[in-house]
């Protein structure tokens, strides 16, 4: 009948289900969402359509669910199907690679090395705005400094840092 609400009820309801079942035809989690999402357009343009013949509810989603995944998997026609267990191994690392790493240690040691040459109010008020998200308010009124002043620290410094940097 068009009512936004019982269909929201409905997705809530269903949708962790239905995605299930794309997914297990799938085995490709954004394909999967997408054919989820069109599983839900049919399901509202043909709601008026179901027939309780004695089936549940539930069990005309999965069939839509399933035909439509199937129908996805027969279109993709060369695309391969990755196995779940070799998922895993396509899911990118967030970890960065040794290079990276030992590029990042290279620049932190420069950091540290170059903020040691600031004056130590200097270099605490750089590390408590920059590194750990201090206001400028927050540090005026932690030294007991008029705002514009530390500003004016901050400015400075990070132009020593800059030369040390570059240097």
């Amino acid at each position: 009948m068009g009512d936004r609400d019982a269909f929201e009820a409905l997705y809530d309801a269903t949708s962790a289900k239905l995605h299930a079942v794309c997914l297990s035809v799938l085995r490709d989690r954004p394909e999967a969402e997408e054919t989820l999402q069109e599983v839900y357009i049919r399901v509202w343009q043909s709601a008026a359509r179901y027939a309780s013949n004695g089936l549940s509810p539930m069990t005309w989603l999965i069939t839509i669910a399933r035909n439509r995944s199937i129908d996805k998997l027969r279109a993709r026609g060369s695309r391969p199907v990755t196995a779940p267990e070799d998922a895993a191994a396509m899911v990118a690392c967030s970890a960065p690679s040794p290079e990276s790493a030992t590029i990042m240690a290279q620049e932190r040691r420069m950091l540290d090395e170059c903020l040691s040459r600031l004056a130590e109010a200097q270099a605490g008020a750089v590390r408590a705005v920059y590194l750990e998200g201090v206001t400028y308010a927050d540090l005026a009124a932690r030294e007991g400094l008029p705002i514009n002043t530390v500003r004016s620290w901050l400015r400075r410094s990070l132009l020593r840092l800059k030369d040390c940097v570059s240097q």
